[in-house]
């Protein structure tokens, strides 16, 4: 019909709130794209079996000797997912009076919130590696990536490495490799320091990439636990992405509009992960 009201018309808030919050939870997440990601949408069941494999020795033979059989006994690891949501509600005079675009600053909370929850279940799993290197009370050094590479490294831990950290450890991590930020220019320091220097970003020690996160938690006497790790260590279980719905509810004048996603967390292999411990408190 030549007047019709179309979807598209209607849906025009809540098509800009799903792009938001799409593109923000893709943007926002540090640690998933670090760890092993698996795909359960559309399959049954809420349980991820994950097959560990062995290693495989290969030994000297004899020309014409047959080959000793050697026992390939796959472990698993189940990942349960389970679903996280938020919701936000968006009262008719809010809209009306807002001087911005509301939709995208709802989709980019939302969106925020998911990538939030995701990146804190990696993060929990932090402290489950039997592997440590530092402690609380003490800065974060150069020398303890050395010591976690050194660590993966005889673990046979395929690369590349990967550190979170938090930002308050990245900040004394910085101080150590500056000299305190003593001199705007100082040839004494290493490239690693005089980057720092420079553009205030640490790529990577030891061949490992530094990543920050707010989100690497700890203890008021300033034990903060991040992790040096293969990818191989954590597992992340996609079992259904996020969703955005909207629902009307007249008598409030609002409309609803929920996020939710389902996923699971996991340690895969706990010696392919070191944990991470310093202080992250910022003192002056």
């Amino acid at each position: 019909m030549a007047n019709e009201a179309t979807a598209s018309i209607l849906s025009e808030l809540y098509a800009n709130v799903v792009q938001s919050a799409i593109y923000t939870l893709s943007e926002q997440t540090v640690i998933r794209p670090l760890v092993s990601n698996y795909d359960m949408t559309g399959t049954s069941g809420l349980i991820a079996q994950i097959p560990i494999f062995p290693a495989v020795s290969a030994s000297s033979v004899n020309d014409g000797a047959d080959l000793t059989n050697v026992a390939f006994n796959t472990t698993k690891v189940d990942v349960t997912c389970s679903e996280f949501g938020a919701m936000i509600s968006l009262t008719d005079l809010g809209k009306e009076s807002a001087a911005g675009d509301v939709s995208v600053a709802i989709g980019r909370q939302l969106g925020d919130a998911m990538a939030k929850a995701v990146d804190t279940s990696l993060a929990n799993l932090f402290t489950g590696f039997s592997q440590s290197v530092g402690s609380g009370n003490t800065e974060l050094t150069a020398d303890l990536f050395f010591k976690a590479g050194a660590l993966l490294r005889s673990q046979q831990a395929p690369g590349p490495y990967v550190a979170v950290i938090h930002p308050g450890q990245g900040y004394q991590l910085r101080k150590a490799l500056t000299n305190a930020g003593a001199n705007v220019i100082n040839h004494n320091l290493s490239d690693v320091g005089n980057e720092a220097l420079k553009s205030g970003f640490i790529q990577n020690i030891n061949g490992i990439s530094i990543f920050e996160s707010t989100l690497v938690s700890g203890t008021s006497d300033g034990a903060f636990v991040g992790a040096v790790m293969s990818s191989q260590a954590l597992a992340y279980v996609l079992k259904r992405n996020m969703r955005i719905e909207e629902q009307r509810d007249a008598s409030a004048r609002l409309t609803e509009y929920v996020g939710s996603m389902a996923y699971g967390v996991a340690e895969l292999i706990d010696l392919y992960g070191v944990k991470l411990i310093a202080d992250a408190r910022v003192t002056n």
